[in-house]
Order: structure tokens, then sequence, then C-alpha cells
């Protein structure tokens, strides 16, 4: 086996017989291929730019799924055809490669929008625009002179997809496996913490999933299927899907391995992507159950949930907002027998972990108040102190929460004391602190850098508050323990 790495050394070095440290771009790769004269390259397991490169390269090389079919995928023009023409809803939208067009799908649609740009690695360039003046100024950064200039900005080949954003939505990851026969196996269903807007690989999400009902798996399941069969895939595919008031809306489809497979592997039991390496050159699902390496997946009495690492303890001045640009550097998991202990464990092992004790300081966008409500009393009733700014404050008042500090807001003027002051004296344990409108506040951007200095856990979002409350509430009575994965997929 040769194996092409651009990176320092994220492969081991016995993995394969030959390992060349070369830059993934058109000419090294074929310098490769000269030299070795492989029967087969796969393409598909190696992320966004090898997927880019399969165009370019010899077809009868390439095993698996097609650079035909990878572009269906990845084309947003032929991807909402064959969403169309399968049934599957997608939320509104269309292409654009000028601003004009953009500023017509967007007022089409209506706002909030969220803009991506075609073939692009990790959601570089995404965003979630409120108004035409951030769309005018989204499309000028995607123009010639902007972050993807150098690879040619926008045309025809390389639209920008206008959706609109599905305020609230419930993200989940599918990733599956589908043969040359035509044989199908799901790997995972994934449901993310985070709601719709986060990017994939900076949210935290848990196998199996928390809130799904059966008819939405099996909705899930079924267009799964439908789309790995329509693209004809050989290999892995991962899907992205939008619930929102029982509906089921996909987002965009991957047909190589995600991020996510190594997680499904860890947490079923069932080995991915050495199955999806042997159907890419020939063999079976069948085959493979018939010879053992494809067994049925562990998921019974025990949940595992992954969760990212991210690098704002290395840049302190960046504001730690998740949105659908990935910034993650990493992720760990956390297992145990319930949702909330393997949350907590994740949560140990990405950041500075939960507390278990102290004040935690509420600040709410008035869109996530009502949400949070319930894990704000957990928090009280748990015996923690409760602090929230004066809007949040009266909010929660109001709903029977007790609220011990009213804090004023760093842009007030007065005497009394901010978050940050209170983080700065190791006042607070904990931060929940929802970001308003189209962008960060100064005052939530500032209690957010401080939260990273300083090493005091922050939730920006209600779902990841509501998993936290679940967590501590169960680490306080029940420790945690440790067993091996050997153990659990037993």
């Amino acid at each position: 086996m040769i194996n092409c790495n651009p990176e320092t050394v994220s492969t081991d070095y016995d993995t394969s017989d030959r390992l060349y440290f070369e830059p993934l771009t058109y000419e090294d790769v074929m310098n490769v291929i000269d030299a070795e004269k492989p029967e087969f390259m796969i393409v598909s397991l190696g992320g966004q730019t090898p997927l880019k490169l399969a165009g370019m390269l010899p077809a009868e090389l390439i095993a698996g799924t097609s650079a035909a079919s990878i572009d269906a995928a990845e084309d947003r023009e032929r991807w909402n055809q064959l969403c169309n023409a399968l049934g599957i809803d997608q939320p509104p939208g269309g292409t654009a490669i000028d601003t004009p067009a953009a500023l017509a799908v967007a007022q089409r649609v209506g706002y909030p929008v969220l803009i991506r740009p075609s073939y692009v690695l990790g959601g570089r360039a995404m965003q979630i625009v409120h108004e035409p003046s951030q769309l005018e100024k989204a499309m000028a950064d995607l123009a010639a002179d902007g972050s993807l200039g150098k690879e040619g900005g926008l045309s025809a080949e390389r639209p920008v997809l206008i959706d609109r954003f599905l305020d609230d939505a419930t993200e989940v990851d599918v990733d599956a496996i589908r043969d040359a026969a035509g044989d199908f196996v799901i790997g995972g269903i994934m449901e993310h913490v985070e709601q719709a807007g986060v990017h994939s690989g900076d949210s935290a999400c848990a196998i199996p999933p928390q809130t799904l009902s059966p008819q939405i798996i099996a909705q899930l399941e079924r267009h799964t299927r439908e789309i790995a069969d329509a693209l004809e895939v050989c290999g892995l595919i991962n899907v992205q899907y939008a619930v929102k008031d029982g509906g089921v809306f996909v987002l965009e489809a991957n047909p190589r391995a995600s991020r996510t497979v190594p997680f499904v592997a860890k947490a079923t039991g069932v080995a991915l992507a050495m199955i999806a390496s042997r159907v890419m050159v020939g063999a079976t699902l069948s085959e493979l159950r018939t010879e053992g390496l494809l067994k049925p997946p562990v998921l019974g009495g025990h949940v595992s949930v992954k969760e990212a690492v991210l690098p704002f303890s290395r840049f302190p001045e960046v504001d730690p907002v998740l949105g659908p640009e990935m910034r993650s550097t990493g992720e760990v998991m956390g297992i145990d027998r319930t949702y909330g202990l393997a949350f907590a464990k994740s949560q140990l092992a990405s950041s500075c972990g939960l507390p278990s004790s102290g004040t935690v300081f509420v600040s709410l966008a008035d869109r996530d108040k009502p949400g949070a409500v319930t894990a704000i009393r957990a928090f009280a009733k748990a015996g923690f102190v409760i602090a929230a700014t004066s809007g949040t404050a009266a909010y929660l008042t109001e709903r029977k929460v007790p609220v011990a500090k009213v804090l004023r807001k760093i842009s007030d003027p007065g005497a009394e004391p901010t978050a940050v002051d209170l983080l700065r004296d190791g006042q607070i344990t904990l931060v929940v602190n929802t970001p308003r409108g189209s962008s960060a506040s100064s005052d939530g951007a500032e209690i957010r850098r401080a939260c990273t200095v300083l090493k005091v856990p922050i939730m920006t979002t209600v779902a990841a508050l509501v998993a936290a409350a679940s967590g501590i509430d169960e680490w306080a009575s029940t420790p945690f323990s440790v067993k091996s994965l050997q153990e659990y997929l037993a």
C-alpha cells in the first residue's frame, strides 16, 4: 500500500509499504502514480482535497465511487436536481455566481440564509447572514480578491449555494457504506448537540440519537439509501440533515469518509474504514458478513459522545462562538452508560470539564431564553448560585428561577461588578452566553474571550447547556467509572 500524506505525521509509518510526504496537487500525485504504477487509488478516505483532484486523475485508477458521482454531490446545481428527482426535501435556496443573483435568491427564500461555496474544505467561507449588507460583504469575500480568490473565485463551475437557514433545527450526520452490487449498511446515526448552523467538525454529537423518534430515524435511513443509490456510491458516504418540526431536510452529501468515521467505529465496534476499503476494491458486503469482518453494531448499554477540541486557548483574542466554518483541531470521545455521563466525560477530555459547584453566569439572547429555563432551574436546584444580566435575570425570576446576582453589562456605566470582573476574581465557574442577532455583541465577545483566557467552561448554545446540566446532575449521583472500549463492545 502507498500512502500520500501532506501533513506532518498523521499516518503511522508502519501503516503503508511506502509513505510520501508531498503536497496533494495534481502534479505531485501524478509523479507518485508514474513511479509506483498502482492498480487502484482510493480518494475517498482523505477528506475534501482528494475529491477535488478526482476528476483530473485517470478514471480507471479511481477505486470505488466514480469521479462523476463525486461531482454530482459536489456541484450544487446537480445536487439540487438529484434531490428534487428523489423527492427529498431541502431548505429552499438557489445558486449564484455574483452579488445581484445572490441577493435575488436571499430575497426569494427569506433571511437568515446560509451561504456555502462549492468544493471547499472544513466549511471554509461558509456564513450565516441576516441582512442584504452582510450578504454583499460575504459575496465580495468570495470573489477574486477574497478568501477563495486563489482558487479561482466564483464561476459557473463553482457557484455558491444560498439556502434558507433553519433556526433551531437539530442537525444529524449519517455514515453509511454501499457496495457495487447495491447492498447497503448504515454505519451510524449521530445527533448533534449544537443546533444546525454549527459545522459538524465543531459540534458534539451522540450515538445513539437522544431525541429523534423511530419514525425520523427510519426516514433518515431511507433517504441515505436513496441518495447512495442515486449517486452509485461504492464505499463510504456521509449525509448531513436538519430535523425541524418533524420534517427532515437534507443539507449535503459527501461520497467519502467523514471525520466521524473513527468515532462511529469506536462507538459501534464496526471497522468502517476497513470494510469500505475492501468494498472499494471489489468485495461485497455479503462476502464481508460471511467473512466476519462486517458484524452487527454494538449499540446497547452505552452512549458515546464526540466532542471537538478547539484551539481558542492558543488564540485568546478570537471569539469562541461556533459557526458554519470549522475551527476544531481534533476531537475526543466520552463513553458511559448514560448520555449525561458520556457528555460530562467528553467535556473533561476536550477542555476544562464541568464544575460540580459554584456560580453560573447566564446571559441569553431572547430567542434562547425559553429553551434554557429548565436547565438553569436544574443548576439552581443542584446548589449552584445563579448570576445574570438584567434582562436574563428578569426573565428567569418571572419563571421562579432564583437569581442571586444581577450583573452590570460591560458597556453600561456604573460601579457594580460585571461578569468579566467576577471571572477575573475566580467567582464564576461556568458561563452560559449565547450570541445575539447577526453578530456577537461586544459585551458577549469580551466575556467569551475572558473565559478562554481564564479557562472557565462556557456554553454558547442552549443545546450544550441542556447537555451540561444533565451531565452535572448525573455526575453528582454517579461518580465516573473507567472501562476499556473492549468491555463496552464485548
